[in-house]
Formats: C-alpha cells, structure tokens, sequence
C-alpha cells in the first residue's frame, strides 16, 4: 500500500531541477475502469470525442511508449479522451489504453474479438456516475464495463529532463535507465507475462511519463526517495496549464475547446459523429476562442509570492475598470488555474486582482506548450475589433 507523505508541494523550479531528477505520483484522484467486448472500439467510437478507432489499427514503430529492453515492440500508444453532454459540455475526461497487441487473441487489424480490451483512467470523485453513465448509454453493444479500480492504479512520473530524455526512442539513455515495464503485471488478471508499459501522457511532453499498474505492484524503476505526494503532480500541472478531472474542467459546464483540450490531444476533427460533436464543430470553425484556461501566479502588493490566499471560484478583475475577466477554477499555494478572457489577460503586469481582495494582483501566464496560432489570432482578431 502506497502513503502520501505529508509534505508542501514543491515550487515549480524544484520540480523541474535535473539535477534532483524526476518524480513519480501515484493518483489517488484518479481509478480505472474497463471496457470489453467486440462492440468495445464502435461503442466508444460513437461517444467520444477522440478517434478511438485507432485502437483497431496496428501502431508504426515509432510509436510514443518508452523503449524498453526485452519487450514486444508493438504497442498501441494511449489516448486522452472526453465525453461530453448533449449540447457539447464536458463531462468526463479518459486516459485509453490497450494492452499490448501480442496479449490478444483478435488480430490488430479486427474490432469483432471478444477479448478485445481497453482500460481507462478516470477522475475518482466521479467514478460511480460515469459508470452509470456509459452503461445508460450501452443498450444492446455488445461492451461490458467494470470497474477495476482495486485491481489498478495510475501512476505519474513528472519533473526534471524527464520530458527530454522521452522524445526520441533512439536515445539509449532512456532505453537502458528510463522508465520500464514489469513483466509479472498482467499475470493477477490475464495469466501472461507480457507486463505494463509507461508512455509518455498523451496531452504533451513537457506532463512526463504515465501509466496504470496493478495495484499491489509498485511500478518498474520507481526509486522510494522519488515518490512524493500528488499535490506536486497538480502544481507541475498548474505551472503547465492543464485541469484535469471533472473538478478542474467543471461537470456540465465547461467548453472543451476554452479549457484547450484540443491542443491537449483529445478531440478529432475527422472522425465522425460523438455526442456533442456539433457544437464543438461549429465553435472550433467559427475561428477564434475568446477565453481559455491559463497558468496564474497570485502576488502581494510587493510583487512577492502570496500562499494560500485566493481559492477556486474567486473571480478575475480589472483592476482599473472594475470588468470581470474570467475565474480561478484551481489553487495552490501561490499559483493557479484559471479560465480568462485573452484580450484582458495579457494587458500588462499589475492590471489583474481578485474581487474582493484587491492587495492582491493576478499574473496570467500563457503556457509554453500553446500553438503559436492560439495567440497570434486572437492579437489578429483583437486588433480588427
């Protein structure tokens, strides 16, 4: 069994100190689930908004998992997906994975084998509404769904050059020292030795490395001294820009493409229909999003740092004219996220604050990983307005 230590979170420029290394977080917010069955790739296909159907298809060698010595070299890298309301809210958010193609009776190339399996990290704090929800929306698909979440858990590794170290398959620094695989891990449920890989997160490089492993197991090549509490997983995210969950993307309300789950890997385009696929069509060709989920840093009126001092929910002002910009949905310590309007975020140190709390400012900052194209067209649209 695996504790949290008790411990602050540590600041961004510790986590990302290559001299200390990497870390690893197991995520407790977060639990697997299983979808099997020969319906299982059209059943999903059909609700979410990533293209699911390239589970079916056999991956190149130049895939996103980290090499790993001794290994079958055919894996099928895992996808960030979502399901969304009727009317194109988000609801839920999923990590896709398939095991590893040689463990499965069924060629590659098929979607009718009944040992066809694919496994999903999803917010814990939801775990039992989602459930209901995707068997309300079975019917008669041939797809079962259970909940395996004492039998799995899902795993994290963030921090350090660890994102570098990942981006090439050629490197043999991390094929020989890099994240691994244990060999006995799907043994407690399929009786194989094939084992559990870590891949690179789905949403970006700079997120690291993440994985789900059974649950009596600790991950491959994950040193003790390395493991650390969750909360510094959520500040690397926080320094990244990324929600995740049903929490940080608020249930029900949230517009998909304002808190960049587009630019995070988690929408097609080109497949076909999904539930709420028309309004995020129709608002991603309209061109320009107006607000999007950005990195805050939260000062006092020194300019230094401020801890614990703004919660989620609190809303984004001008200081100078009083106009509501948008709202912080996540904070620790000193940093946070929040969903802003771009044309008011960036206009210049000292002209954000909290309602209310005005002796405090509110520094936006836009995330290295964005596409040059989320901001340059809104300067372009700024300036036509």
């Amino acid at each position: 069994m695996h504790l949290f230590k008790t411990i602050f979170p540590k600041n961004y420029h510790t986590l990302n100190n290559t001299s200390t290394g990497p870390l690893v977080s197991l995520l407790k917010s977060r639990s697997v689930i299983r979808f099997s069955g020969p319906d299982t790739i059209k059943f999903l296909q059909g609700l979410l908004t990533n293209d699911v159907k390239k589970f079916s298809e056999l991956p190149s060698r130049t895939t996103s998992y980290v090499p790993t010595l001794n290994l079958p070299s055919v894996y099928a890298p895992p996808m960030y997906a979502a399901l969304l309301t009727p009317q194109g809210r988000f609801l839920y958010d999923l990590f896709l994975y398939r095991k590893p193609l040689g463990d499965e009776k069924s060629g590659p190339g098929s979607d009718s084998g009944g040992d066809l399996e694919l496994f999903a990290d999803v917010d814990s704090s939801v775990l039992d509404e989602l459930l209901h929800t995707f068997k309300r929306y079975r019917l008669r698909s041939k797809v079962e769904i259970d909940n395996v979440a004492e039998d799995f858990s899902c795993w994290q590794w963030f921090g350090g050059n660890l994102a570098e170290k990942s981006k090439g398959e050629e490197e043999p620094e991390a094929a020989s020292s890099g994240p691994g695989v244990d060999h006995s891990a799907m043994s407690s449920l399929h009786g194989n030795d094939v084992g559990w890989q870590w891949f690179k997160d789905p949403r970006v490089d700079c997120l690291g490395l993440r994985g789900v492993f059974p649950s009596k197991e600790t991950p491959p090549l994950v040193e003790s001294d390395k493991e650390t509490n969750e909360l510094n997983y959520l500040s690397w995210r926080i320094e990244n820009g990324v929600a995740e969950g049903s929490t940080e993307i608020p249930k029900g309300e949230a517009i998909p493409l304002e808190y960049n789950l587009e630019g995070l890997n988690a929408i097609s385009f080109d497949k076909g229909c999904y539930v709420g696929q028309e309004f995020i069509a129709r608002t991603h060709h309209r061109g320009v999003i107006r607000k999007r989920l950005l990195s805050l840093v939260f000062l006092g009126d020194s300019g230094k740092e401020v801890d614990q001092k703004v919660g989620p929910g609190s809303e984004v002002i001008n200081r100078a004219s009083g106009k509501k910009i948008g709202y912080v949905m996540t904070a620790l310590g000193c940093r946070g996220l929040g969903v802003l309007r771009l044309e008011e975020a960036f206009k210049g140190s000292g002209s954000l604050t909290i309602q209310g709390q005005e002796d405090i400012k509110v520094e936006a900052i836009r995330p290295k990983w964005w596409p040059a194209t989320w901001f340059s067209e809104h300067q372009q649209h700024s300036a036509v307005a």
